[in-house]
């Protein structure tokens, strides 16, 4: 029997980015460069080099996977997994058209029907705050990953430190209300917030690194556009012009105290966290 959709399980985490996933797929592409500051790090930190085996949770789109498949040859084996086959299906588009090859499967991180010790490191990009249980996700990173394996993980920082997120959700929710089936993207921004859960699941090594980055956006320029349809999905695309252009005015509203001149200043900040098996 199909798990009912009750709030914050992971049939409601399904249905809703199932709605979100072919935004993100028409994004993808155009925002590859801005993704790699963040993919860079993550990647650094994890150390993949080549001949490992790597699997990725919560791959979506494949971010940071074409980042960790480089890093990896010759000789290794890449394994992108996400909970939602929409999503997936833009990695799976992504590395054809460029020729790459990985593994893709369509997974809940919770449960892995993967091997022990079947990979030498697991990465995570802003995934696990959509997890209705962390520790059980990370109970199998530390079940999947060889001894002395390595895990990295990136989390949002504090919504007051990352404005773009600021902008957008206060739009939505000020034009559409609140979505109660999205988990909170800035669940884990506090530091340590996780620290317990990688320590239960038999981490060692445990290490937090804040990061900041910014970006100046032009005014007059729709740069909002994408992280619009990429946070709010299916409700953003279903509205009428009207409605669209509403929300439109709402953001730029709220952007104005960003402006600095004929551009937008925005940080966002982010969270690293490593740790061994």
């Amino acid at each position: 029997m199909a798990e009912p959709a009750r709030p914050g399980s992971v049939a409601e985490q399904r249905a809703a980015w199932t709605e979100q996933a072919t935004a993100w797929d028409r994004w993808a592409d155009r925002l590859e460069r801005m993704a790699e500051r963040f993919n860079q790090p993550l990647v650094e930190a994890a150390g993949p080099k080549p001949g490992d085996r790597v699997l990725d949770l919560a791959s979506g789109i494949g971010e940071p996977g074409l980042t960790l498949h480089k890093a990896i040859q010759p000789g290794g084996r890449l394994v992108l997994s996400d909970l939602v086959p929409e999503m997936l299906q833009g990695a799976v588009r992504r590395f054809r058209d460029r020729g790459l090859e990985a593994g893709f499967v369509v997974q809940d991180a919770q449960r892995l029907a993967l091997a022990d010790c079947s990979f030498d490191v697991v990465t995570c990009r802003f995934g696990i705050m959509f997890f209705p249980e962390p520790r059980l996700a990370l109970a199998e990173v530390h079940r999947v990953l060889v001894a002395g394996g390595r895990a990295a993980f990136l989390v949002w920082g504090p919504l007051a430190d990352n404005p773009m997120f600021q902008v957008t959700r206060g739009a939505v929710e000020a034009v559409l209300g609140p979505d109660p089936r999205q988990r909170d993207p800035f669940r884990h921004a506090e530091p340590g917030a996780l620290r317990g859960d990688f320590a239960t699941a038999g981490f060692v090594s445990y290490v937090e690194k804040d990061l900041t980055f910014e970006r100046h956006a032009k005014a007059g320029e729709p740069f909002w556009r994408a992280p619009l349809d990429m946070t709010s999905g299916g409700r953003v695309a279903a509205l009428e012009p009207a409605a669209r252009a509403a929300l439109e005015a709402e953001v730029i509203r709220r952007l104005e105290p960003f402006r600095q001149g004929d551009a937008y200043r925005l940080s966002s900040r982010i969270r690293l966290l490593t740790a061994r098996s």
